[in-house]
Parts: structure tokens; C-alpha cells; sequence
């Protein structure tokens, strides 16, 4: 990969209404519509983690979209009629009598392109107690390149993303809704997780109150060297930035992390 391979990526850092997936819904269509109207046309579009119904989860059995079949609907439709990468954050997905929370991906056709659930659950929002843990990572092809999946506490975990690095991905998507007062563990996870890998690490964390919880946003681009290339604030933007993903071999070639390992010694 010698030439450039810019991707323009759009982060939709939006409020979600707990437990109201239409209000959701419709407020996604209109940031959506918004993203794609600007000056630049992203390549990729990504959102929060459970947009569709937040973390109402004593509720989540009667809210979650069966299936996804709602939302697959609804992203792969408007990614082929926008031609438009889409990361569709993650939503409550019900599967017979189970939730999961997951991230379904569609490419410029409209065709799903990923499919990853959580696989780490947060115990101090209660999630292993209404939602079930995934069992699959979050591997696949972005325009050709492979690409990782995460979802929020997933990045408190290295040894995930070191395996998603070391299986080729070159870009991560996280997709989170991270509260208060944990700014700073956000920030510094993920340009860690950056920086460790050599990728480029793509965040988009919700805005916004929920019960008591307040979410503060910063949304970011990272780039493999833990520069930080796009961090939005705490209020409801779309947020752009431009990657060039040869940016990683070049990287990767000038601090040769991955031939130095040692695995046989940990």
C-alpha cells in the first residue's frame, strides 16, 4: 500500500432518550441526513453505543429490536441510497429470550459488512444482570482494509484490541456511552490503545443525562501515533476528521513493535 487511502470519517455524537427507540430513531435520521449534506461527504458514518434504547434495562426485553431486523433496515437502506460506510454504533438487539448489545456495519451497497456484540459487560451498570455477553470478535473489512470492533469497557482490556491489531486491523471502532466522572481513564485508554497498536482508534461516546449518570461526549479520531486528530465536547455535534490508513504501515515499519514481541515469554 504505497499510495494515500484517505477516509473521511464523521462521528454523530448525539443525546439518547432512555427507553424511547422511535425518539432515537428519528433523531439518528435527522444527524444522519445532517452528515451527509455538509461541505465533505464522509466515506464512514459511526454512532454511540445502544443509541436505540439506551440503558434502560429493566425494559430492554420489551424495547430490543428483534433481531435487529429495524435497524438493519433502516442503516443498510441508507447506506446504499448515501453510498456511505456506516459503523452503526451498537444497539439492544433481542435473540430469542436473550439481549445483546451490537454493532451491525454496512458498506457503501448496503451490505452488512460486521456483526460484533459486547463481549466484556459492565457490572457497574448492571449489564451482566439483562444482557448477554457476545462470544465472536469484532473482525472485518473496511474498503478493503481490516478493521476491528470494540464497544466502550471493551478498551479497558488490551489484550482484545493487541488481538484485533495482531490479526491485521489497522483501524478500531468504539462505539460507547461513557459517563462521569471517568474522562480522563476515556481519553488516556484510548490513545493508549492507539498508541500500543499503531491503528487508528475511531470513538463516538453519547452525550447527555440518563438517570443520574451524566455522559460528557469527546468523541475522537486517533491516529497510530496517539495524536489526537478530532475531540469533540460535551454537547450534540458531528464530528469530522480525515485519515489516511497508509499512515499505520508506516508506523508500524518505523517502530517495529509487532517483530519484537516475545510472546513465548508472556
Amino acid at each position: 500500500m504505497s499510495e494515500s487511502q484517505l477516509l473521511h470519517i464523521a462521528l454523530i455524537q448525539m443525546d439518547i432518550q432512555i427507553g424511547e427507540p422511535d425518539t432515537n430513531f428519528a433523531q439518528l435520521e435527522k444527524l444522519l441526513h445532517q452528515a451527509v449534506s455538509g461541505d465533505q461527504k464522509p466515506d464512514v458514518i459511526v454512532f454511540p453505543e445502544m443509541w436505540n434504547t439506551g440503558y434502560a434495562l429493566t425494559e430492554i426485553q420489551q424495547l430490543a429490536d428483534p433481531n435487529g431486523v429495524r435497524t438493519k433496515a433502516f442503516l443498510s437502506d441508507f447506506a446504499r441510497t448515501h453510498h456511505v460506510n456506516i459503523i452503526g454504533g451498537s444497539i439492544a438487539d433481542k435473540r430469542d429470550d436473550r439481549v445483546l448489545n451490537t454493532i451491525y456495519a454496512f458498506d457503501r451497497e448496503g451490505a452488512e459488512t460486521a456483526e460484533y456484540s459486547k463481549i466484556h459487560l459492565f457490572r457497574l451498570m448492571d449489564e451482566e444482570k439483562f444482557l448477554h455477553s457476545g462470544d465472536q470478535l469484532g473482525r472485518f473489512e473496511l474498503e478493503g482494509v481490516p478493521a476491528g470492533a470494540m464497544i466502550c469497557y471493551d478498551i479497558r482490556f488490551p489484550e482484545l484490541a493487541r488481538k484485533l491489531a495482531l490479526d491485521g486491523a489497522r483501524i478500531l471502532f468504539v462505539p460507547a456511552e461513557w459517563p462521569h466522572p471517568r474522562l480522563h481513564h476515556w481519553r488516556t485508554l484510548l490513545m493508549a490503545r492507539a498508541i500500543e497498536n499503531q491503528m487508528y482508534v475511531v470513538s463516538c461516546n453519547r452525550i447527555g443525562t440518563s438517570g443520574t449518570t451524566n455522559f460528557f461526549g469527546h468523541s475522537m479520531v486517533i491516529d497510530p501515533w496517539g495524536e489526537v486528530l478530532v475531540e469533540g465536547d460535551e454537547s450534540e455535534a458531528i464530528l469530522h476528521a480525515t485519515i489516511d490508513l497508509t499512515e499505520v504501515v508506516r508506523v508500524r515499519a518505523k517502530i517495529p513493535v509487532f517483530e519484537d514481541r516475545r510472546p513465548l515469554l508472556y
